[in-house]
């Protein structure tokens, strides 16, 4: 190759944003797209799963589905890449696991059968919560 090569790209995530970051995009959209009821629980010394679990609702599957799109596709965009992602067909309950931060998009009805919130202590006075 001579010198005008085109150079290597970077090496994945090489760039990448922090997890703050992740944070900061996820709940950007969420509150962009109207969601509803978001509560922030810090996951820190509960689980090696995540370090911080969003949960939050839609008003129907449509709004659902739509909250979902905008969190991965914005993701995806920022740098972060592909999302893991469950229940995007149905859209009573989405899942985006995008590494320390767990975003769950539900319909209000199926928020309340598993309640989270409960299940992960976000009741407590130290967890951030928001209407």
């Amino acid at each position: 190759m001579g010198a005008d090569a085109n150079p290597l790209p970077p090496l994945s995530g090489a760039n990448a944003p922090q997890d703050e970051d992740i944070l900061a995009i996820a709940m950007a959209c969420i509150e962009d797209m109207k969601a509803e009821n978001t509560v922030v629980i810090d996951l820190a010394g509960k689980t090696s799963l995540a370090d911080t679990m969003i949960v939050t609702s839609g008003r129907s599957n449509r709004h659902v589905g739509a909250i979902a799109d905008r969190v991965i596709q914005d993701l995806k965009d920022k740098g972060f890449g592909n999302a893991r992602v469950e229940g995007l067909p149905a859209c009573d309950w989405v899942l985006i696991d995008a590494g320390d931060v767990l975003v769950h998009v539900f319909r209000p009805e199926v928020r309340g059968f598993y309640n989270l919130e409960k299940m992960w202590g976000a009741d407590r006075p130290h967890d951030k919560a928001s209407q």
